[in-house]
Protein backbone atom coordinates (compact mmCIF):
# COMPACT_ATOMS: atom_id res chain seq x y z
CA UNK A 1 0.00 0.00 0.00
CA UNK A 2 1.02 3.53 -0.83
CA UNK A 3 0.85 6.16 1.42
CA UNK A 4 0.79 10.18 0.58
CA UNK A 5 4.47 11.58 0.78
CA UNK A 6 4.92 14.54 3.31
CA UNK A 7 5.99 18.03 1.82
CA UNK A 8 9.61 17.41 4.09
CA UNK A 9 10.14 14.03 2.30
CA UNK A 10 9.41 15.34 -1.20
CA UNK A 11 11.96 18.05 -0.46
CA UNK A 12 14.43 15.63 0.80
CA UNK A 13 14.38 13.49 -2.54
CA UNK A 14 14.40 16.87 -4.88
CA UNK A 15 17.51 18.13 -2.80
CA UNK A 16 18.90 14.21 -3.89
CA UNK A 17 18.66 14.59 -7.34
CA UNK A 18 19.77 18.36 -6.94
CA UNK A 19 22.80 16.71 -5.46
CA UNK A 20 23.22 14.11 -7.74
CA UNK A 21 23.03 16.83 -10.80
CA UNK A 22 25.37 19.53 -9.26
CA UNK A 23 27.85 16.60 -7.89
CA UNK A 24 27.41 17.36 -4.21
CA UNK A 25 27.50 14.98 -1.49
CA UNK A 26 25.52 14.06 0.47
CA UNK A 27 23.90 11.06 2.15
CA UNK A 28 20.18 10.30 3.27
CA UNK A 29 19.88 7.29 6.00
CA UNK A 30 17.36 5.65 8.69
CA UNK A 31 18.44 4.00 11.90
CA UNK A 32 17.37 0.26 12.53
CA UNK A 33 13.68 0.53 13.92
CA UNK A 34 13.13 4.33 13.19
CA UNK A 35 10.73 5.72 11.06
CA UNK A 36 12.81 9.15 10.67
CA UNK A 37 15.29 9.72 7.27
CA UNK A 38 17.91 12.25 8.44
CA UNK A 39 19.77 14.02 5.03
CA UNK A 40 23.39 15.82 5.85
CA UNK A 41 24.31 17.55 2.53
CA UNK A 42 27.33 19.61 1.71
CA UNK A 43 27.27 22.26 -0.15
CA UNK A 44 31.14 22.02 -1.59
CA UNK A 45 32.51 19.28 -3.53
CA UNK A 46 35.50 19.32 -1.34
CA UNK A 47 37.02 15.57 -0.06
CA UNK A 48 37.00 16.38 3.80
CA UNK A 49 38.13 13.60 6.15
CA UNK A 50 38.01 13.04 9.97
CA UNK A 51 41.12 13.58 11.41
CA UNK A 52 40.25 11.90 14.78
CA UNK A 53 36.66 11.82 14.88
CA UNK A 54 35.88 14.72 16.58
CA UNK A 55 34.54 16.07 13.46
CA UNK A 56 30.75 16.98 12.77
CA UNK A 57 29.30 15.19 9.95
CA UNK A 58 28.62 11.53 8.30
CA UNK A 59 31.84 9.76 7.88
CA UNK A 60 32.19 6.78 4.89
CA UNK A 61 35.41 4.35 5.54
CA UNK A 62 36.54 1.97 3.72
CA UNK A 63 38.27 -1.70 4.61
CA UNK A 64 41.76 -0.90 4.37
CA UNK A 65 43.35 1.32 6.36
CA UNK A 66 45.26 3.93 4.88
CA UNK A 67 42.86 4.35 2.09
CA UNK A 68 40.85 7.83 2.23
CA UNK A 69 37.90 8.23 4.85
CA UNK A 70 35.08 10.74 3.34
CA UNK A 71 33.68 13.32 5.46
CA UNK A 72 30.05 14.37 4.31
CA UNK A 73 29.91 17.97 6.36
CA UNK A 74 26.56 18.82 7.59
CA UNK A 75 25.82 21.93 5.76
CA UNK A 76 21.55 21.58 5.83
CA UNK A 77 20.58 18.95 7.81
CA UNK A 78 17.36 17.61 7.30
CA UNK A 79 14.46 15.52 8.69
CA UNK A 80 11.43 13.89 7.95
CA UNK A 81 9.03 10.82 8.81
CA UNK A 82 8.89 7.83 6.76
CA UNK A 83 5.90 5.66 6.32
CA UNK A 84 7.41 1.94 5.72
CA UNK A 85 5.26 0.49 2.28
CA UNK A 86 4.48 -3.01 1.99
CA UNK A 87 7.88 -4.67 -0.16
CA UNK A 88 6.76 -5.55 -3.35
CA UNK A 89 6.88 -9.48 -4.15
CA UNK A 90 10.17 -10.02 -5.77
CA UNK A 91 10.04 -13.25 -8.44
CA UNK A 92 12.31 -15.80 -8.41
CA UNK A 93 16.12 -14.42 -8.26
CA UNK A 94 17.58 -16.41 -10.87
CA UNK A 95 21.45 -16.82 -9.96
CA UNK A 96 24.03 -18.09 -11.77
CA UNK A 97 27.16 -20.02 -11.04
CA UNK A 98 29.96 -17.27 -12.72
CA UNK A 99 32.51 -17.54 -10.44
CA UNK A 100 31.99 -20.28 -8.63
CA UNK A 101 35.52 -22.10 -9.74
CA UNK A 102 37.26 -18.93 -8.56
CA UNK A 103 35.32 -18.81 -5.12
CA UNK A 104 36.03 -22.38 -4.16
CA UNK A 105 39.95 -21.81 -5.14
CA UNK A 106 39.94 -19.03 -3.04
CA UNK A 107 38.19 -20.57 0.05
CA UNK A 108 40.71 -23.85 -0.52
CA UNK A 109 43.32 -21.06 0.02
CA UNK A 110 42.03 -19.42 2.68
CA UNK A 111 41.97 -22.94 4.49
CA UNK A 112 45.17 -24.11 3.63
CA UNK A 113 46.05 -20.60 5.44
CA UNK A 114 44.42 -21.63 8.46
CA UNK A 115 45.77 -25.13 8.77
CA UNK A 116 49.72 -23.58 8.46
CA UNK A 117 48.91 -22.15 11.75
CA UNK A 118 48.99 -18.09 10.06
CA UNK A 119 44.87 -17.43 10.55
CA UNK A 120 42.29 -18.82 12.81
CA UNK A 121 39.53 -17.32 10.79
CA UNK A 122 39.49 -15.28 7.11
CA UNK A 123 36.35 -13.81 5.47
CA UNK A 124 36.38 -13.99 2.04
CA UNK A 125 34.32 -12.21 -0.47
CA UNK A 126 33.73 -11.88 -4.02
CA UNK A 127 31.60 -9.25 -6.37
CA UNK A 128 28.74 -9.55 -8.46
CA UNK A 129 28.19 -7.07 -11.24
CA UNK A 130 24.42 -6.92 -12.49
CA UNK A 131 22.62 -4.53 -14.96
CA UNK A 132 20.78 -1.57 -13.05
CA UNK A 133 17.39 -0.52 -14.26
CA UNK A 134 16.16 1.25 -11.00
CA UNK A 135 16.99 5.37 -9.98
CA UNK A 136 18.84 5.08 -6.77
CA UNK A 137 15.89 6.74 -4.84
CA UNK A 138 14.08 3.76 -5.56
CA UNK A 139 16.16 1.36 -4.61
CA UNK A 140 16.78 3.12 -1.41
CA UNK A 141 12.95 2.58 -0.84
CA UNK A 142 12.82 -0.72 -1.11
CA UNK A 143 16.05 -1.18 0.73
CA UNK A 144 13.47 1.17 3.54
CA UNK A 145 10.65 -1.01 3.12
CA UNK A 146 11.93 -4.47 3.14
CA UNK A 147 14.95 -4.03 6.01
CA UNK A 148 13.07 -2.18 9.12
CA UNK A 149 15.75 -3.49 11.33
CA UNK A 150 18.79 -2.57 9.37
CA UNK A 151 20.88 0.67 9.07
CA UNK A 152 20.16 1.97 5.33
CA UNK A 153 21.22 4.50 3.61
CA UNK A 154 21.80 5.90 0.33
CA UNK A 155 25.41 8.20 -0.04
CA UNK A 156 27.05 10.08 -2.83
CA UNK A 157 30.55 11.88 -3.04
CA UNK A 158 31.43 13.01 -6.88
CA UNK A 159 35.40 11.48 -5.52
CA UNK A 160 33.66 8.25 -4.32
CA UNK A 161 30.79 7.44 -6.23
CA UNK A 162 27.41 6.43 -5.43
CA UNK A 163 26.44 3.49 -2.25
CA UNK A 164 23.78 2.42 -0.63
CA UNK A 165 22.76 -0.30 1.83
CA UNK A 166 20.60 -1.76 4.95
CA UNK A 167 23.33 -2.84 6.78
CA UNK A 168 22.42 -5.22 9.93
CA UNK A 169 25.64 -5.07 12.07
CA UNK A 170 26.98 -2.06 14.38
CA UNK A 171 30.37 -1.38 14.35
CA UNK A 172 29.86 1.17 17.48
CA UNK A 173 27.87 3.34 19.28
CA UNK A 174 28.95 6.20 21.72
CA UNK A 175 27.27 7.82 23.96
CA UNK A 176 28.38 9.86 27.04
CA UNK A 177 31.48 7.65 27.36
CA UNK A 178 28.84 4.59 27.12
CA UNK A 179 30.03 1.81 24.49
CA UNK A 180 27.84 -0.22 22.52
CA UNK A 181 28.99 -2.65 19.98
CA UNK A 182 28.05 -6.56 18.88
CA UNK A 183 29.74 -9.64 17.87
CA UNK A 184 28.13 -10.71 14.73
CA UNK A 185 28.95 -14.22 12.72
CA UNK A 186 27.65 -17.09 11.28
CA UNK A 187 24.80 -17.45 8.60
CA UNK A 188 21.75 -19.67 7.77
CA UNK A 189 18.94 -19.12 5.25
CA UNK A 190 15.83 -18.16 6.83
CA UNK A 191 13.10 -20.90 6.76
CA UNK A 192 9.76 -19.76 7.33
CA UNK A 193 8.33 -21.73 10.66
CA UNK A 194 11.74 -23.47 11.55
CA UNK A 195 14.46 -22.32 14.10
CA UNK A 196 17.96 -22.45 12.73
CA UNK A 197 20.25 -25.17 13.78
CA UNK A 198 23.58 -24.10 14.24
CA UNK A 199 26.39 -26.73 13.89
CA UNK A 200 29.39 -26.39 15.63
CA UNK A 201 31.09 -24.86 12.93
CA UNK A 202 28.96 -21.75 13.33
CA UNK A 203 29.17 -21.80 17.01
CA UNK A 204 32.69 -21.92 17.18
CA UNK A 205 33.22 -18.84 14.22
CA UNK A 206 30.76 -16.79 16.55
CA UNK A 207 32.50 -17.47 19.84
CA UNK A 208 35.56 -16.78 18.36
CA UNK A 209 34.74 -12.74 17.22
CA UNK A 210 33.18 -12.17 20.55
CA UNK A 211 36.43 -13.23 22.18
CA UNK A 212 38.49 -11.22 20.05
CA UNK A 213 36.61 -8.06 20.11
CA UNK A 214 36.84 -8.82 24.37
CA UNK A 215 40.55 -9.09 23.89
CA UNK A 216 40.75 -6.04 21.74
CA UNK A 217 38.14 -4.03 24.47
CA UNK A 218 39.75 -4.82 27.12
CA UNK A 219 42.43 -2.54 27.72
CA UNK A 220 40.09 0.45 26.60
CA UNK A 221 37.48 -0.44 29.37
CA UNK A 222 36.38 0.51 32.68
CA UNK A 223 33.78 -2.35 32.42
CA UNK A 224 33.26 -4.76 29.70
CA UNK A 225 30.32 -7.17 29.77
CA UNK A 226 29.76 -9.39 26.65
CA UNK A 227 25.97 -11.32 26.28
CA UNK A 228 25.48 -15.08 25.23
CA UNK A 229 24.94 -15.98 21.46
CA UNK A 230 21.28 -15.04 20.26
CA UNK A 231 20.28 -16.07 17.03
CA UNK A 232 19.04 -13.02 14.99
CA UNK A 233 16.88 -12.57 11.70
CA UNK A 234 18.52 -10.23 9.08
CA UNK A 235 16.01 -10.40 5.89
CA UNK A 236 16.11 -14.07 4.51
CA UNK A 237 19.30 -14.65 6.81
CA UNK A 238 19.47 -15.71 10.34
CA UNK A 239 22.94 -14.95 12.27
CA UNK A 240 24.26 -15.80 15.75
CA UNK A 241 25.23 -12.20 17.54
CA UNK A 242 26.17 -10.96 20.92
CA UNK A 243 25.65 -7.32 22.54
CA UNK A 244 28.50 -5.93 23.87
CA UNK A 245 28.83 -2.93 26.60
CA UNK A 246 31.03 -1.13 28.07
CA UNK A 247 31.86 2.12 30.05
CA UNK A 248 35.22 3.77 28.11
CA UNK A 249 38.19 5.21 30.40
CA UNK A 250 38.06 8.59 31.20
CA UNK A 251 40.69 10.36 29.09
CA UNK A 252 40.20 7.42 26.07
CA UNK A 253 39.74 8.80 22.73
CA UNK A 254 37.25 7.77 19.98
CA UNK A 255 39.42 7.00 17.40
CA UNK A 256 41.51 4.41 19.39
CA UNK A 257 37.95 2.66 19.83
CA UNK A 258 37.87 2.38 16.35
CA UNK A 259 41.27 1.57 15.30
CA UNK A 260 40.71 -1.64 18.18
CA UNK A 261 37.33 -2.28 16.56
CA UNK A 262 37.89 -1.81 12.60
CA UNK A 263 37.91 -4.12 10.69
CA UNK A 264 36.39 -6.79 12.83
CA UNK A 265 36.58 -10.04 12.82
CA UNK A 266 33.19 -10.53 11.46
CA UNK A 267 34.82 -8.88 8.35
CA UNK A 268 37.71 -9.73 8.02
CA UNK A 269 39.40 -12.44 10.28
CA UNK A 270 41.48 -13.30 13.15
CA UNK A 271 44.36 -12.16 13.60
CA UNK A 272 43.17 -9.13 11.76
CA UNK A 273 46.34 -7.72 10.47
CA UNK A 274 47.63 -11.34 8.85
CA UNK A 275 43.67 -12.05 7.90
CA UNK A 276 43.49 -7.98 5.56
CA UNK A 277 47.00 -9.13 4.48
CA UNK A 278 45.53 -12.45 3.08
CA UNK A 279 42.77 -10.84 1.34
CA UNK A 280 44.64 -8.00 -0.36
CA UNK A 281 46.37 -10.70 -1.26
CA UNK A 282 44.14 -13.51 -3.21
CA UNK A 283 40.76 -11.75 -3.50
CA UNK A 284 40.63 -10.83 -7.11
CA UNK A 285 39.00 -7.54 -6.48
CA UNK A 286 39.55 -4.03 -4.41
CA UNK A 287 36.64 -3.81 -1.43
CA UNK A 288 37.19 -0.62 -1.52
CA UNK A 289 34.33 0.54 0.74
CA UNK A 290 32.56 -2.70 0.86
CA UNK A 291 33.10 -3.97 4.73
CA UNK A 292 34.15 -0.48 6.03
CA UNK A 293 32.02 1.46 8.41
CA UNK A 294 29.72 4.67 8.13
CA UNK A 295 27.67 6.63 10.30
CA UNK A 296 27.21 9.87 12.55
CA UNK A 297 29.92 11.59 13.85
CA UNK A 298 29.32 14.08 16.55
CA UNK A 299 25.70 15.36 14.90
CA UNK A 300 23.49 15.17 17.74
CA UNK A 301 25.73 15.79 20.81
CA UNK A 302 29.85 16.34 21.09
CA UNK A 303 31.08 12.77 21.72
CA UNK A 304 28.23 10.89 20.11
CA UNK A 305 28.15 8.81 17.55
CA UNK A 306 26.68 6.03 15.66
CA UNK A 307 28.30 3.76 13.64
CA UNK A 308 28.02 0.65 10.89
CA UNK A 309 29.75 -2.03 9.37
CA UNK A 310 29.14 -1.61 5.74
CA UNK A 311 27.57 -4.79 5.12
CA UNK A 312 24.88 -5.72 2.29
CA UNK A 313 25.73 -2.98 0.17
CA UNK A 314 25.91 -2.10 -3.60
CA UNK A 315 27.86 0.25 -5.76
CA UNK A 316 25.62 2.00 -8.24
CA UNK A 317 27.44 3.28 -11.84
CA UNK A 318 26.16 4.50 -14.87
CA UNK A 319 24.13 1.14 -15.78
CA UNK A 320 26.00 -1.60 -13.63
CA UNK A 321 25.53 -2.22 -10.01
CA UNK A 322 28.09 -4.31 -7.84
CA UNK A 323 26.84 -6.13 -5.16
CA UNK A 324 29.17 -7.87 -2.48
CA UNK A 325 28.93 -11.32 -0.66
CA UNK A 326 31.34 -12.85 1.50
CA UNK A 327 31.73 -15.51 4.44
CA UNK A 328 33.97 -16.34 7.35
CA UNK A 329 36.23 -19.18 6.47
CA UNK A 330 37.82 -21.54 9.46
CA UNK A 331 39.56 -24.68 9.79
CA UNK A 332 36.10 -26.83 9.57
CA UNK A 333 34.68 -25.10 6.44
CA UNK A 334 33.88 -26.64 3.35
CA UNK A 335 34.26 -24.82 0.23
CA UNK A 336 31.01 -26.17 -1.64
CA UNK A 337 29.04 -25.10 1.72
CA UNK A 338 30.86 -21.71 1.60
CA UNK A 339 30.14 -20.91 -2.23
CA UNK A 340 26.36 -22.04 -1.78
CA UNK A 341 26.62 -19.47 2.06
CA UNK A 342 27.87 -16.67 -0.92
CA UNK A 343 24.62 -17.38 -3.46
CA UNK A 344 22.18 -17.20 0.04
CA UNK A 345 23.56 -13.82 0.63
CA UNK A 346 23.48 -12.55 -3.13
CA UNK A 347 19.87 -12.90 -2.95
CA UNK A 348 19.02 -10.01 -0.59
CA UNK A 349 20.62 -7.39 -2.50
CA UNK A 350 19.41 -9.01 -6.38
CA UNK A 351 15.86 -8.98 -5.07
CA UNK A 352 16.15 -5.06 -4.36
CA UNK A 353 17.78 -4.61 -7.70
Amino acid sequence: MRYPESKELQEIWNRVEASFKDHLPFVIYRKPRENDIFGVFQTDAEHYQPLDFTEKGFVFAPFKEGEQTVLVTPDTFWKSSYTREEAENTSDISLDDSGKEGHIKLVKNGIREIQKGRLQKVVLSRKIEVPLTKSPINIFKTLLNRYQNAFGYLFYHPKVGTWCGATPETLVKIKDKKLQTMSLAATLPYVENKKPDWGDKEIEEQQMVSEYIGDKLAHTMERLEIDEAESVRAGNLWHLRSEVRGTMLPNLKVKEVIRALHPTPAVCGIPTKEAQQFIQANENYQRTFYTGFLGELNLRAQGELSLFVNLRCMQLETDVASIFVGGGITEASDPESEWIETQNKSKTMLGVL
